[in-house]
Formats: C-alpha cells, structure tokens, sequence
C-alpha cells in the first residue's frame, strides 16, 4: 500500500509539469490582435439623432448619408456660390467629423489656381456653422474620426 501511496505521489509530482504551459508574450498577443483589426472599416458609422431609432445597420448608414446630404445641399444651395463662381455645378465636399462630435467641412476643387479657395472655404465656414449635431462613428466602443466626401449639385438658376 505504500508503494501505491508513494507511486501516487511521484506521479502527481510529474503531472504538474502538464499543466505548467508557457505564456505568450504580451507583446506578440498585441500584435496578433492588432492584425484581427479592420482599421478601414469601424463598428458603427456616425449618425444624426433622428436615425439612431433606426435597427438595421444598412438603414442607419443610408439615414446618415441621406440626411447628410439633404443638410449640405439645403445649406449651400443659395446663389452666392453659383454667382462668385459661375463654372461650378458641384462641389466635392469632404466632410471630417472627429471623436468629440466636431464637424468640419472642406471643399475640394480640382482647379485651385481657378477658383479662390479661401472665399469658398469662409462661405462653407458661414453657411454650415449651424449643422446638426452628428454622433462619432464608433470602433470597438470607442469614438473614433472618420472622414466623407460627398458630391453638392449647385442650383444653377438664369
């Protein structure tokens, strides 16, 4: 029986060793979780108030771009645009809304030796300082930046 006993033992002694197994290092799981990431896609897109009651992600996304749409147009449609700049019938505009809410708006023109890009950036400036109020898109819980580029169809009326 005390061979049994010391057997016993002995071998759980041994067995401890199939249970000690070598961590990885922490520094080689980051980078296996930094590879998981898509860092071109995020979670959540931003989102206007009125769409978050919204359950489907494709309807979300297509809320968002319609909305956005609808207020860059509603606010740059007045004819000061079409009159200090009478070639232009639309507006590539690039839309950056940061981690903390904050809207910013630029204009990207093919031409700039044409077009005076400090006078089209102040109109921007003036006519969307009243924009609503858009959330963060969201990546792994946190708000993160993203940024837009929409196409504005300037009204052009003779």
């Amino acid at each position: 029986m005390n061979k049994v006993i010391a057997f016993f033992l002995i071998f759980l002694l041994q067995s401890c060793q199939f249970f000690d197994k070598k961590v990885p290092d922490e520094n080689v799981l980051l980078e296996q979780e930094l590879k998981k990431i898509n860092w071109k896609q995020v979670d959540e897109f931003p989102s206007f108030t009125a769409c978050d009651s919204l359950s489907d992600t494709y309807s979300k996304q297509s809320c968002f771009y319609e909305t956005l749409s609808y207020q860059l147009h509603s606010k740059l449609k007045d004819d000061s645009i079409a009159k200090l700049f009478p070639q232009l019938d639309t507006i590539q505009v690039k839309v950056i809304i940061s981690s903390n809410s904050d809207v910013n708006f630029e204009a990207i023109i093919s031409d700039s030796i044409a077009y005076n890009k400090v006078q089209l950036d102040s109109i921007f400036q003036l006519r969307l300082t009243d924009f609503p109020k858009i959330n963060p898109a969201i990546k792994r819980g946190v708000p993160v930046k993203s940024e837009f580029q929409l196409p504005v169809i300037l009204n052009k009326e003779d």
